[in-house]
């Protein structure tokens, strides 16, 4: 298409001819967007991100975030005339008196659910595809960031409305603080104002999750759409896709057309389980009071893990100096409150320095990698997701024990083990489909695919007729690229003189790291003579 539709021109010939801004306006109007539809996983969470900014802005008009006991003399007969915080009191008046108060309550709370999810899905897309290489480690940062600050995004807003469940959350948040050595009193005063539960919490929760985590959050985004704006975007390898192009649609009118129905799609869901499916009914949990205790309580997902590695860690504690009452060190919490996030985070965070370490890759990389092309990071991958995964699962080991009858005490010791093995083999267990893919690769492009049509030849045998894959299933897989490693040894006369960054005792290890790490595991073959190339078996 060579001239430009009207609804671009218009409103750039608008402004170009009182702020000078047609050019602006034109380039960044016709930008190309990939059309892979992973691409549009990072759109659902700014979309969910958009409802929890509306909801949450029409909650905050009768929510009371107080923790001055009233009596509530609401509508909900089962409570009338219970004691109970101003802030849950407050709660029960939007779900139950305010016009669309529990649907618009119910939707900021499945809205904040998918967001921590799409986000998650979001990073393993760009993980696996290895879109955090250069020039892209600061964006891969940045969405770190906002994948742990909507942690404690969720943490606050759970917190609010005060009833049993959440009260039960906000327990194990003042417990984590206490283990902390030396500081951990100090921030628990500060945050409660005082002994726990103290009368200041709601409030300063209530402060943090609608003006300075948001605040941040938003500051984020912006920063990560900018920078996707300004760099190319990555696209999965095809015909026609190169280093220096992209290929797509348009932002207008293409793809805004395809993101605006996008967003669509995204409140309907919200809205739609909103409406048919009950989520955090606090009427039934009842007000928090920290005598009482509940069964069978469970965090929201993004929180299990914590959970889960605190029913799995042993009853450990460390006595300094071999007294109790000189300090201790209860590991028991703090390890499993601290470790394994700081593993996940510090692991995503380090990753992609560590392996341009070990690759020595510095090149700029606009075509993502189909995961099975990098098997040794794709099984890492997986390892990390199986690790949050388990302690996800066993958070729910009093649940699991009930309704299978099992021991508690079993599923404890059987979580203790799988949380070692369970990632190993689920390395190895990649690691192994990985070669088997690229191989079924190698194949296709070696013998054809499968057509279906059975041949009897001469001598009696019957094959199945392959034929040569179409052009954009071939360009896809030839795509692959090696994994990039350092250079090996050159050779000198009868020496071997080993490259400048092999030539200590980390850089030897470093050389080996690479050679496992990178590399052709399983090349490509391209050289098909006939175009009906026979792969069957004798039919016996």
């Amino acid at each position: 298409m060579n001239t430009l539709p009207k609804s671009i021109t218009g409103p750039a010939n608008f402004l170009d001819e009182r702020i000078g801004g047609a050019n602006f306006l034109k380039r960044n109007l016709r930008k190309i967007f990939p059309d892979h539809w992973t691409f549009l996983l990072g759109e659902i969470a700014l979309y969910s991100f958009i409802i929890l900014l509306l909801t949450g802005t029409f909650l905050t008009f009768w929510f009371e975030p107080s923790m001055d006991d009233v009596i509530y003399n609401g509508p909900y007969a089962p409570l009338r005339g219970v004691e109970m915080s101003a802030a849950y009191a407050s709660t029960m008046e939007i779900s139950f008196e305010v016009r669309g108060g529990l649907l618009l309550r119910q939707m900021h709370h499945w809205a904040a659910l998918l967001f921590v999810a799409s986000l998650v899905v979001h990073m393993l897309r760009v993980f696996f595809t290895g879109a955090y290489r250069k020039p892209r480690e600061i964006n891969w940062l940045i969405g770190i960031g906002l994948f742990t600050i909507s942690l404690f995004e969720g943490l606050t807003g759970y917190s609010l409305p005060d009833d049993l469940l959440s009260g039960a959350g906000l327990r194990i948040t003042q417990g984590v603080l206490m283990s902390l050595p030396l500081i951990g009193s100090y921030l628990s005063f500060f945050l409660f104002g005082g002994e726990y539960p103290g009368e200041a919490v709601i409030a300063r929760f209530y402060s943090m999750h609608i003006l300075l985590i948001p605040g941040i959050l938003l500051a984020l985004i912006t920063a990560h759409l900018v920078l996707m704006w300004v760099q190319k975007h990555t696209q999965m390898p095809g015909k026609g896709r190169t280093e220096t192009n992209v290929v797509g649609a348009p932002l207008m009118p293409a793809f805004m057309g395809k993101s605006g129905a996008f967003l669509l799609f995204t409140l309907g869901v919200v809205a739609g389980l909103a409406t048919f499916t009950q989520i955090n009914p606090i009427w039934m949990f009842g007000p928090y009071t920290p005598a009482d205790i509940s069964a069978g309580s469970q965090p929201d997902w993004y929180m299990g893990f914590l959970e889960g590695s605190l029913r799995l860690m042993p009853s450990w504690e460390i006595n300094l100096f071999g007294t109790a009452h000189a300090g201790t060190l209860p590991l028991s919490v703090l390890i499993p409150a601290l470790l394994p996030l700081g593993l996940i985070i510090t692991g995503l965070v380090l990753f992609p320095f560590l392996e341009r370490w070990v690759t020595g890759d510095r090149r700029e990389h606009h075509i993502a990698d189909r995961p099975r092309n990098n098997p040794h990071r794709t099984a890492i991958g997986v390892s990390g997701i199986t690790f949050y995964g388990l302690l996800w699962l066993l958070g729910a080991n009093d649940e699991i024990a009930a309704n299978f009858h099992v021991s508690l005490n079993w599923t404890t010791y059987i979580g203790r083990v799988l949380i070692f093995v369970g990632p190993a083999l689920a390395y190895f267990i990649t690691y192994r489909m990985c070669l088997g893919l690229q191989r079924s690769d190698a194949n296709v492009l070696s013998h054809g695919v499968e057509s279906g049509v059975i041949k009897r030849l001469p001598h009696g045998e019957f094959i199945e007729v392959h034929a040569p894959p179409a052009d954009d299933i071939e360009a896809h897989v030839l795509g692959k690229k090696p994994v990039p490693m350092l250079p090996a040894a050159r050779g000198d006369g009868h020496r071997h003189v080993p490259p400048k960054e092999a030539r200590s005792l980390m850089g030897r290890l470093r050389l080996k790291m690479s050679r496992a790490y990178g590399g052709e595991k399983v090349p490509l073959e391209t050289d098909h003579e006939h175009e009906e190339t026979s792969v069957a078996r004798r039919d016996h």
